[in-house]
């Protein structure tokens, strides 16, 4: 006589709920959300890097356009205070880099060619500067007066296709004391020049003057005064 046979139940299985399809879908749901999220934070961190890095190749570009370029050298004028000969004054010329944008060159003296120049500007709402410093002083607003060459448009603005002479005036002059027939020259109290109490450049001395928009990239000359003062004289 054949026993039937009763099927058996695994003991490992007993007691296991099996995972549903709504619980799958959940953790499916959680990946892409995670994924999604991560996707989104590095897209994010890309397109801001991509902005920064328009920005900084935009600004290079507005510092290069904005730049002045010089014409030709700088040139030095030499006189005497009392009996010492000395660099009073020194001339260049300017115009726009590479067609660059306008640069207001609005002087805060003017010159006329008389004895007292440099004379205050009526208008002294100036924001191109210019700095002078040698081995014994640094002066950051030294007094200059500008000449415009050729083609201008008639305002201070220095625009495409012109050129500027800019003269820088080393000393703090007394425009009530005009240069005389030996080309001498005064001090006064105030104005940004050298003073009485500063060190006159002479010969073999190196200065540097660096010429300063509001925008744009600083026009620098580094020069030396040559072993004899002449009246004139080209730096190069």
């Amino acid at each position: 006589m054949t026993r039937n046979a009763t099927p058996s139940v695994s003991r490992g299985t007993r007691g296991q709920a099996g995972i549903t399809g709504l619980e799958t879908a959940i953790i499916l749901i959680a990946f892409v959300v995670v994924a999604s999220v991560f996707a989104f934070t590095v897209l994010s961190t890309g397109i801001f890097a991509s902005e920064r890095s328009k920005e900084t190749v935009y600004s290079g570009l507005e510092a290069t356009r904005s730049s002045l370029e010089p014409r030709g050298s700088l040139v030095a004028h030499t006189g005497r205070v009392g009996s010492t000969p000395t660099v009073f004054k020194v001339t260049f010329v300017v115009s726009n880099a590479a067609a660059g944008d306008p640069i207001d060159l609005t002087p805060p003296y003017t010159a006329d060619d008389s004895g007292t120049d440099p004379d205050v500007s009526s208008n002294a709402q100036y924001v191109t500067t210019v700095s002078y410093s040698d081995s014994y002083q640094h002066l950051s607003d030294v007094p200059w007066t500008v000449n415009w060459l050729g083609h201008s448009s008639g305002d201070n603005v220095l625009d495409r296709n012109e050129m500027a002479e800019i003269t820088v005036w080393l000393l703090d002059r007394n425009t009530d004391t005009p240069i005389g027939d030996d080309d001498s020259v005064a001090y006064m109290t105030s104005g940004g020049g050298i003073t009485s109490a500063g060190t006159l450049l002479g010969t073999n001395d190196q200065f540097t003057i660096e010429v300063k928009p509001s925008k744009g990239a600083v026009l620098r000359f580094e020069r030396t005064v040559p072993a004899r003062l002449d009246i004139v004289m080209d730096l190069k």
